[in-house]
């Protein structure tokens, strides 16, 4: 049996992953900081938050990085870099959720939705609370009551796993148990 009454998932860095070797090649190309810059906390906060939309952050992007027409090719290619699930965790967070709810906490953009369904993940979760959605991100504590009360537990029941340790922190101090997701057997350790 699982101890707790839920368990909270982040998306990407856990179950969704990137290919970073592609993304680092794009840099390379280019000579420009893709990375740094999309993820710039002034650039990448308002898709997260629903502000705007990706289409809108990606030109956001491709201005900061000069606005020209190599800028934007670069933004293009750094935007369909190849992204895909891991079976092992989906599988793993299948099997937790025979016992209990599986909700899905995410600092998305309005595509989110739209990702899901390529992924086959659409009707995966039993929720899922996208901050695009929502209006606030982890480590806001307010993300992490809501997803708790869409999984009918309380806080201090529910299992959070994510690649960051700032909101595994955040969520610990909420009572939550917490995962540092950096491989399988974290999660394994815990859910196995």
């Amino acid at each position: 049996m699982i101890p707790f009454d839920a368990v909270l998932s982040d998306l990407d860095g856990v179950l969704r992953h990137f290919d970073h070797a592609a993304q680092a090649d794009i840099e390379a190309r280019y000579g420009l900081p893709l990375m740094k810059t999309a993820l710039d906390p002034e650039l990448i906060m308002p898709p997260t938050l629903g502000l705007v939309t990706e289409e809108q952050w990606l030109e956001s992007v491709a201005v900061a990085l000069g606005g020209d027409e190599r800028a934007r090719q670069a933004v293009a290619e750094f935007a369909e870099v190849r992204f895909w699930v891991d079976e092992e965790v989906r599988a793993l967070l299948a099997r937790a959720q025979q016992h209990v709810p599986v909700v899905i906490v995410t600092n998305a953009m309005d595509t989110l939705e739209r990702h899901l369904d390529l992924l086959g993940l659409t009707y995966f979760a039993d929720d899922v609370v996208s901050s695009a959605r929502v209006g606030v991100a982890k480590p806001d504590r307010r993300i992490y009551e809501l997803a708790a009360e869409r999984a009918g537990a309380a806080p201090e029941r529910c299992l959070f796993v994510d690649d960051r340790a700032a909101n595994v922190e955040a969520a610990r101090e909420l009572g939550m148990t917490g995962v540092h997701y950096r491989t399988y057997e974290d999660l394994a350790a815990v859910l196995g």
